[in-house]
């Protein structure tokens, strides 16, 4: 049986430590003191579930399939620009999560809502793309499948997760445009959604 290389090792290892940073934004933030909710919309919890099955299908190890198999492709040179790609990709992902949540305040909440007081928040990362939470989850599905060595199921968790994005996105701006009206329509014609000339 082949052993896995350093090099997939070292790579797995950071995207491992994003993925402590990520749960650390969440985990360990200074929590606001709690607003009271004006607005939710359950819907988007589909939107979590799908997302979460995404994750699942990256990180799981089928039993028959060797753990982080010798590719001769991405030996030497390009095996260390693929790395860096994968590792900066979480990295940067991290960082924007980190950036958003931070921007957002006490806003943020996984389920769709709003809060009494809501602003529109359309600075910081949000001037770039208006679900930016969710441009770095997805860099952080992808960075993680490709580090696990999952192509296919890197490919399928990535057409699960943009389901459940596609749900999260809907319900949340659902709530945005009733209670921001034009505001959040100039916004959103101004700014992509999650990745700009894509969605």
């Amino acid at each position: 049986m082949s052993r896995p290389t350093p090099l997939a090792l070292a790579t797995l290892f950071g995207v491992i430590l994003c993925w402590v940073f990520f749960a650390g934004i969440f985990l360990l933030r200074k929590r606001a003191p709690k607003a009271p909710e004006a607005k939710r919309d359950r819907f988007s919890l589909l939107g979590i579930v799908l997302q979460m099955c995404a994750y699942f299908l990256v990180w799981f190890q089928p039993p028959w399939q060797p753990f982080l198999p010798p590719v001769a492709a991405l030996s030497g040179i390009p095996g260390i620009v693929f790395s860096v790609c994968i590792v900066g990709t979480a990295a940067g992902s991290v960082w924007l999560i980190w950036a958003a949540v931070r921007t957002l305040g006490r806003q943020w909440a996984v389920p769709a809502r709003l809060i009494e007081g809501h602003k529109l928040v359309t600075v910081g990362p949000y001037a770039y793309v208006r679900n930016p939470i969710y441009t770095g989850m997805l860099g952080m599905l992808i960075a993680t499948g490709l580090a696990m060595e999952h192509w296919i199921a890197t490919i399928v968790a990535v057409v699960v997760f943009a389901g459940g994005l596609v749900i999260r996105v809907r319900s949340e701006e659902k709530l945005l445009r009733a209670a921001f009206g034009e505001e959040f329509k100039a916004y959103a014609l101004r700014v992509p959604a999650v990745l700009p000339g894509i969605f």
